[in-house]
């Protein structure tokens, strides 16, 4: 584990090694990891109840801090954290004292003093969860919904939930992440959650202007041309083209993009045959993935949708119960000594 793992391990988790914020997969181990699959896991079930309620975040406070707009996220952090029984409040930034002039810190203190349990934070700037992570008060666990081009965990980890539905697990298993991997932040998530749960391959398939320049240091082979990239793959992870982030002419075209890098039933058929496809989403169809792939038999895409209210429930109950492990424990000391 490099320094910067262990400094990132130790902001996120408590001294015995419960989740305090959920910031990034860097420094989280494997047993962490399957230990949030498998709490999401027994979360499915409440989405199939008729009163989809559990009571473990009651009397708790949730606030939605997004800075940068994303309708899925939000919604199914909302949704989770209703269903964990918290009351949630959505603060819309381009309305919020921010816009107006007042610095983060001002507002977080201000957030907190209304007795905010949790913030679930969307940053256009790489490092923001980390910095509001630093700066709030002791007891209010921090959730990173996505950052820059950072990371996107909990897009990761339901990714993974719906891999290990659908494959089981994550040995021998090759997987390919194609598209705009210099853009997304998810990718960066997925490559660590991947090789940290012992994937056997993690490719990355795009045009070279996609690709960031160190992008094999994160621990994937690079494939250029498609047509052989897809050649023996058991999972197919298709990326948005992030063009309100691109700078400059990265691509010739989105036909041109499509006719090489667009998920077509042709250029599916050369993966294994029981092979699925993923989309982050929002899809773009005819860009990114055909229709009939996006809508066809091997597509699990809705069922990441589902998997990321039950990912979601797991990392808030985990983040808060740590939260509260900590207290407890602190207080405990204060009586003893």
């Amino acid at each position: 584990m490099t320094v910067d793992q262990a400094s990132k391990r130790s902001l996120q988790l408590t001294a015995d090694g419960q989740l305090r914020h959920f910031l990034t997969l860097d420094g989280l181990d494997r047993a962490l990891l399957t230990d949030i699959l498998d709490t999401a896991d027994s979360f499915i079930e409440v989405g199939e109840r008729t009163i989809k309620k559990v009571p473990l975040l009651r009397g708790r406070t949730v606030v939605n801090l997004f800075f940068e707009s994303s309708t899925r996220t939000r919604s199914t952090f909302e949704l989770a954290a209703k269903r964990l029984s918290a009351d949630v409040l959505n603060l819309d930034i381009s309305t919020s004292a921010t816009s107006k002039g007042e610095s983060l810190s001002d507002t977080l203190l201000n957030l907190e003093a209304m007795a905010s349990d949790m913030f679930v934070v969307r940053h256009s700037q790489s490092g923001a969860p980390h910095f509001i992570a630093e700066s709030v008060t002791p007891g209010v666990a921090i959730i990173n919904a996505g950052d820059g081009r950072h990371a996107h965990p909990t897009q990761a980890m339901l990714d993974m939930l719906t891999i290990r539905q659908h494959k089981g697990g994550f040995e021998g298993m090759k997987v390919a992440i194609v598209g705009d991997v210099l853009h997304s932040r998810v990718a960066r998530s997925q490559i660590r959650a991947l090789n940290e749960l012992g994937a056997a391959e993690v490719r990355v398939i795009a045009p070279g202007t996609l690709l960031p320049t160190d992008v094999e240091s994160l621990g994937c082979t690079v494939e250029y041309d498609m047509q052989k990239g897809m050649k023996d793959l058991d999972v197919v992870i298709m990326l948005r083209l992030q063009k309100e982030r691109m700078e400059g002419a990265l691509l010739p075209s989105e036909r041109e993009f499509y006719r090489l890098y667009g998920l077509s039933r042709d250029k599916l058929a050369l993966a294994h045959p029981e092979c699925i496809v993923m989309h982050p989403g929002p899809i773009n169809r005819g860009v990114e993935i055909e229709s009939a792939v996006a809508d066809g038999p091997q597509s699990v895409i809705l069922n990441q949708v589902t998997n990321g209210i039950a990912i979601r429930m797991a990392v808030m109950s985990m983040a808060m119960g740590g939260q509260v492990s900590e207290r407890n424990q602190k207080q405990a000391g204060r009586e003893q000594a």
